[in-house]
């Protein structure tokens, strides 16, 4: 008996067990990047978008000029008269020449151009 207590004492401590993997194999951060990579993209596509948007309505405002016809964000159907610096007179009636003024953000399109054909209007 004693032999084998001799024995184990020089054995030392039993080898630790291998810890066992966790779940999902190491994959537990492929979730969150794929959600912050699709906000992040989302967020980018946004702001372009915008940006082209806000050049789009800017070329629009300083393409204004006398005698185009153009519809307002109220749905008045105009013919500009003159244009000032953020300001824009419309005749809104020709038989009482009838006349408003509207900040250049209510031009909501350009309906027709000295030379180009009228853009079809939605039904």
């Amino acid at each position: 008996m004693w032999m084998a207590i001799c024995e184990l004492a020089q054995a030392g401590p039993p080898a630790p067990s291998p810890s066992p993997a966790p779940p999902g194999g190491g994959s537990a951060f492929v979730l969150p990047a794929m959600l912050i990579a699709m906000v992040a993209f989302m967020i980018l596509t946004s702001r372009s978008q915008k940006r082209r948007e806000r050049r789009d309505r800017e070329e629009m405002h300083a393409r204004l000029t006398k005698n185009v016809r153009v519809l307002t964000v109220g749905g008045i159907i105009a013919t500009v008269v003159s244009v000032k610096d953020n300001e824009v007179v419309l005749k809104v009636d020709e038989s009482t020449n009838t006349k408003m003024t509207f900040l250049k953000s209510a031009i909501q399109r350009i309906l027709t151009e000295e030379g180009e054909a009228a853009v079809e209007k939605p039904a």
